[in-house]
């Protein structure tokens, strides 16, 4: 399995090679985001360890670019290890984060959570891509296109994004938990450390305008997780 990580330590990027490569994987480096950038475009990896703080094009830059031509799981390194850096990274697309004082075997436990759960969701997809149109009122889902569109509004998700409003609308008016959720659009069961799917919820909520108070589409049932109650339902 070949991994690049992005970063401008090149010592932090020695030390991560020397503790996968024994585990199978082949690590290469890049030590600037333009340089990732091209890698990613060139070399067939399967997922990207990426610095957020770096000179020149930090690494939320980086995914923003990665996030416009591909959907490579994406683990963000954070230094200070705020809230901010870790919730900006999801909401624009990372799978994962990792403050930097991770230790070896968290790293190697979520990258191969978010492999994992690449290869899975393809599948997933692929069966999904299948069916027609979700039509809930003005919302309405595309599934052969992936194109989500609000009145006459096209709405710019992350993949994950997608796949979470995907799957609630599919089981519209049943109560989803978080971790139904996540092996859902994933294809697989999550670590228990992996309990994102809250920001990614709150990102798709604003894209749809949704009133905090009153939801019309994506309702948070307490102690259980989440429910679509869209009206109207037709699947063509």
């Amino acid at each position: 399995m070949k991994i690049l990580i992005v970063d401008d330590d090149r010592k932090l990027c020695r030390l991560v090679a020397d503790y996968l490569e024994p585990m199978g994987y082949d690590v290469d480096a890049a030590h600037n985001g333009s340089e990732g950038l091209e890698m990613v475009r060139e070399g067939d990896y399967e997922a990207v360890i990426l610095d957020v703080m770096m000179p020149q094009m930090d690494g939320f830059e980086v995914l923003k670019r990665l996030r416009e031509e591909s959907d490579i799981p994406v683990i963000m390194l954070t230094a200070r290890g705020e809230e901010t850096d870790r919730i900006v990274g999801l909401e624009m697309g990372a799978d994962d984060y990792l403050p930097k004082t991770f230790s070896s075997r968290e790293l190697l436990a979520r990258l191969r959570a978010v492999t994992r759960r690449y290869e899975k969701s393809k599948r997933h997809k692929a069966s999904q891509d299948e069916n027609g149109r979700l039509v809930f009122g003005d919302l309405q889902i595309d599934q052969k296109a992936r194109m989500v569109q609000l009145g006459a509004k096209p709405l710019n998700l992350t993949p994950i994004e997608y796949d979470l409003l995907t799957c609630l609308a599919r089981s519209a008016g049943r109560v989803l938990s978080r971790d139904q959720l996540l092996d859902a659009v994933a294809g697989r069961d999550y670590e228990v450390f992996d309990r994102s799917v809250d920001v990614h919820i709150s990102s798709l909520r604003r894209k749809l305008g949704e009133a905090p108070r009153n939801p019309k589409y994506i309702q948070t049932v307490r102690s259980a997780g989440y429910m679509f109650k869209g009206s109207e339902h037709q699947e063509t």
